[in-house]
Formats: structure tokens, sequence, C-alpha cells
């Protein structure tokens, strides 16, 4: 049975993974909600949607939190979920843009 070598692990780094998550995490979970809140069923102005995407922030920056601590380092967390934050922010503002 062959050993991983040190690189092949995945790195505790949990303050970096931790913070990163925490932070971009959330903004993630912001952006995805703030796509549904605008460009889903009933647009923005549907009845009882504020309660729902309130409630939906959490259920989706928990996973994402839970997630974040099966990259490698901490610097891979920083940079995929900063990727993703803009994929998910640049997305909403074209959406924004083509819907105005």
């Amino acid at each position: 049975m062959k050993r991983l070598s040190k690189t092949e692990k995945i790195q505790p780094h949990w303050w970096q993974k931790s913070l990163a998550a925490s932070v971009l995490g959330l903004t993630l979970a912001y952006a995805i909600i703030a796509i549904f809140a605008w460009f889903g069923p009933g647009g923005i102005d549907a009845p009882m949607k504020v309660q729902f995407n309130m409630w939906m922030v959490s259920l989706l920056w928990m996973p994402i939190l839970a997630f974040s601590f099966m990259f490698k380092t901490g610097l891979k967390t920083l940079i995929y979920l900063g990727y993703a934050n803009i994929s998910a922010y640049l997305l909403f503002a074209s959406l924004k843009w083509l819907s105005a």
C-alpha cells in the first residue's frame, strides 16, 4: 500500500479555509440567491419570496462552508471560491443588464 506524499494529502490550513469559506461562501450564497430572487418565478415582487430567500441563504451557505474543507490547501479554497463569486456576480450583472 502506497502512502500519500505531503503534497497529495489534504492540508489542514483550517484558519485559511474557515476564513475563505465564511466570507466568500456567504457572498457566493448571496449571489446565488440574488439571481433566484430577481430572475426566479414571480420576479422580485413575488409574495412571500423575501422570507424564502432569507432562509435559503443559510441553506446554501452551510454546504459551501462544509465542502470548503475538501480543498487541498487554503489558497486553493480562496482561489476557487473567489472565481465562483466573480462568476456568480458577473452572471447576475449580465442578467440585470439584459433585462433592463
